[in-house]
């Protein structure tokens, strides 16, 4: 007899389950959820604060120079320097002193004696005073350590920033050109191959089939390098480059046949017998069977497989590196955005508006498809063909 919870009228045994489901769905959600706020976070505040401070306000260490000799100004027979660190309102000063190790020394607006006996004072606002008996001689700016607290800031300057890039709109639509002939071209074949596994009689049809699945275990990584050279050999016979379109959708189309052969197979495979005999009573050859039963009724395991070919292609690097150039002509998104980081990494910061720019049409080809996906990838795995 199975434990009830009354108010919930559910088992304990239900219970766990929606409760590791619900896991399982924030470690999905909060994770993205995070980068999609980061994203319109200020740099300066990504830089420093975690995303799940944005809506709170934090503190910064920072520090400003004042201004240089010969930009003062005679006030009561005094000579004063004044400016600004930052504009009104972006910060709020709480301390600050001329030694970085003593930051609440002086409070905002309380006056700090130089050592040449002059005032320096900063208030809340960001602004300063320095007054002094004698004019002011030094030509670099005095450098003034400050604690300030940040108010919540969104920005849109991230996605401009990107957006703005030169070369960026080139990129996508060479991510198109490689992307679309590269989700095509394996799902024809691995349809035309699923049906021969499923359908066809022939000799050597298992042990041809095992060798497929045992295709889907060999790492991607291994076989790029004797790939490209096997492209530079043919390039050379036929003076033309080994890097170009076609050798990316043949790699492409190679590395996702193997998955796309086992799923639609699988799929093909519990479709009713009845039907096929019936065809091909009624005198039907094997291609009328495949392309007036198979396929049509096949169409959630084909939608399956071509979000999960168009998500891999469309999000690829390492692949796009080996068999593309960098040229505008040939960059894709994805090697042109890791461009955007810098030689160092400096520009890390504009990955997160990035990575939602990259992840729009993706977006857009699974909702258009998800309601194939499930039921196409379940129905093959529930019985063996």
């Amino acid at each position: 007899m199975s434990f009830r919870i009354p108010f919930l009228n559910l088992t304990l045994g239900r219970l766990l389950v929606h409760f590791s489901l619900m896991c399982l769905v924030m470690a999905w959600i909060l994770p993205t959820m995070g980068l999609l706020i980061s994203s319109f976070r200020d740099k300066d505040q990504l830089a420093l604060t975690g995303w799940w401070t944005a809506f709170t306000t934090s503190t910064q260490n920072a520090y400003g120079r004042t201004g240089v000799a010969g930009e003062e100004f005679e006030r009561d027979e005094r000579y004063v320097l004044s400016g600004n660190f930052f504009e009104a309102g972006s910060k709020t000063i709480e301390s600050y002193n001329t030694n970085f190790h003593k930051l609440d020394a002086y409070r905002a607006g309380q006056p700090l004696t130089m050592k040449d006996g002059s005032l320096f004072t900063l208030f809340q606002d960001g602004s300063y005073e320095w007054i002094a008996e004698k004019p002011f001689r030094h030509k670099r700016g005095k450098r003034i350590f400050y604690v300030a607290k940040v108010p919540p800031t969104f920005t849109l300057d991230n996605y401009v920033e990107v957006l703005n890039t030169e070369g960026i709109s080139q990129s996508f639509i060479n991510t198109f050109v490689v992307t679309i002939p590269a989700t095509v071209i394996p799902i024809t074949i691995a349809a035309f191959a699923a049906y021969a596994f499923a359908w066809m009689r022939f000799p050597g049809r298992q042990f041809l089939f095992v060798i497929v699945v045992g295709l889907l275990v060999v790492p991607l990584q291994m076989s790029l390098i004797p790939l490209l050279r096997i492209y530079n050999d043919i390039g050379r016979i036929f003076d033309v480059s080994g890097k170009s379109y076609p050798g990316i959708w043949l790699a492409h189309t190679g590395f996702g046949l193997p998955l796309a052969i086992y799923l639609l197979r699988n799929y093909m495979g519990t479709l009713p017998r009845e039907i096929i005999e019936s065809a091909r009573i009624d005198g039907a050859n094997h291609f009328q069977i495949f392309t007036k039963l198979v396929v049509p009724l096949s169409v959630p395991a084909l939608a399956s497989f071509t979000i999960l070919q168009f998500l891999w292609v469309w999000n690829d690097l390492l692949v796009a590196l080996v068999f593309l150039g960098k040229s505008d002509e040939q960059i894709v998104l994805t090697s042109k955005i890791r461009e955007l980081l810098g030689s160092r990494g400096d520009n890390w910061e504009i990955l997160t508006s990035s990575a939602f720019i990259s992840i729009i049409v993706p977006l857009i080809v699974f909702f258009a498809l998800q309601r194939f996906f499930v039921r196409g990838l379940v129905a093959g795995s529930v019985k063996g063909g």
